[in-house]
């Protein structure tokens, strides 16, 4: 009953999910680089768009922000001037064209429907435990949440292994994780109300990268060796975990280490004008890129949840899916979806991955967790080929 209260929490804040507010800058000012420092960081402080600094200080796409640096910081009407001085050619910022469309566009009302845990087969937000298996209970040996590895075996000869971190629901992931998985590591850190405690705590790059490492010594502490190393590293988060991914993949740390992006219904943003904050989705955008060139894998999926004045979950991926230059494809329900989901939309380029489905109520966002057993099954397993675990008795 407590773990049932506890997910039941859960799924009411993520519903929930808090955005922090961005004021508005009435004139320009200096920002001095940090360690740690990202332009999506930054940019996000002041409320501007990554685009406005690079265009305001002449940064092409690719130049790199050092610490010591000094920008220039525009007010939030700074005007883009198109191409700089080292050949950035200036983005445009939201306008009406781009909200015309599937972009910024809620969810039509035929998807605002709902049905019953009798109907589904199942409760999503509170499934059946099929216990740990061949992995060890969790421990907290580590510097944030917990974590279970198999009882033996799950490194290389060297001492490789592979690592997913989850953020948000830990316990409900976890259940879908061990029917899948026999070797990777499983983190779990579920941090409580809204978006904001994940993104405070895992803003800049020093925090999820002593985690990996607090993570590292502690595998290789259970599995009686010296020294043990992440091999693949993935980042999955359901509901307001969101947030962690986000100030993550915002890191240089962040962006050279993580291989795997799963979002089970769990990406937000605010308004700019008529159309999404481009500013706080840019470190997803470009992840999303990565990945449909091959370079990087990520999963997105989204429910037809409408929450109030923010953009929905449906909204920010057809966000993702519009920068790529692409359009979701409209589908049929296929009857093969975990906990009674009904298919709506999809789209695929390379190694990104966006999945609509309909329903708009607390058991359509729980039944996103179902999808994460598929999408290790079908996609993060044959990529990652982690080295094989074992349960005491085998």
């Amino acid at each position: 009953m407590r773990a049932l209260r506890s997910l039941k929490r859960l799924v009411a804040i993520g519903l929930a999910v808090g955005l922090t507010s961005l004021g508005a800058l009435a004139k320009e000012q200096v920002h001095e680089v940090l360690s740690g420092h990202s332009l999506w960081g930054i940019a996000k402080r002041y409320g501007i768009s990554v685009e406005a600094i690079r265009d305001r200080n002449g940064l092409g796409e690719s130049d790199k922000i050092v610490p010591g640096q000094k920008l220039v910081i525009p007010d939030k009407n700074y005007k883009l001037k198109g191409p700089g001085p080292k050949g950035h050619e200036g983005a445009k910022p939201p306008s009406n064209e781009r909200a015309k469309g599937f972009v910024a566009v809620k969810p039509a009302r035929a998807t605002q429907v709902q049905k019953t845990s009798r109907e589904r087969g199942v409760n999503p937000c509170n499934t059946p435990d099929p216990g740990f298996r061949i992995y060890r209970r969790w421990s907290r040996g580590i510097p944030l949440g917990q974590f279970i590895m198999p009882e033996r075996g799950g490194l290389t000869s060297g001492g490789g292994f592979d690592v997913m971190f989850h953020f948000h629901g830990h316990e409900a992931v976890r259940k879908e994780w061990v029917q899948v998985m026999d070797g990777a590591v499983l983190v779990g850190v579920t941090l409580g109300i809204g978006s904001g405690p994940y993104e405070t705590t895992f803003r800049g790059t020093q925090a999820f990268e002593r985690l990996v490492k607090g993570v590292e010594e502690a595998v290789a502490a259970g599995a009686g060796r010296k020294k043990a190393y992440a091999r693949k590293i993935g980042l999955s988060g359901w509901s307001a975990g969101y947030g962690a991914v986000g100030q993550i993949l915002a890191s240089s740390y962040g962006r050279e280490k993580v291989d795997t992006v799963l979002l089970l219904d769990g990406l937000h943003s605010g308004y700019s004008g008529s159309s999404l904050n481009k500013a706080q989705l840019d470190p997803f955008i470009d992840y999303a890129r990565r990945a449909a060139s091959g370079d990087r894998f990520m999963f997105v999926s989204h429910s037809s949840i409408i929450p109030p004045g923010y953009a929905s979950t449906t909204e920010t991926a057809n966000f993702l899916i519009h920068e790529l230059g692409g359009r979701p494809r409209t589908t049929a329900p296929r009857h093969g979806d975990p906990m009674g989901l009904d298919l709506i939309s999809r789209f695929s380029r390379g190694n990104f991955h966006v999945r609509g489905y309909s329903g708009n109520d607390t058991l359509d966002h729980c039944a996103h967790i179902g999808l994460f057993r598929d999408v290790l099954k079908v996609h993060i397993k044959p990529r990652w080929n982690s080295p094989r675990g074992r349960g005491k008795s085998t």
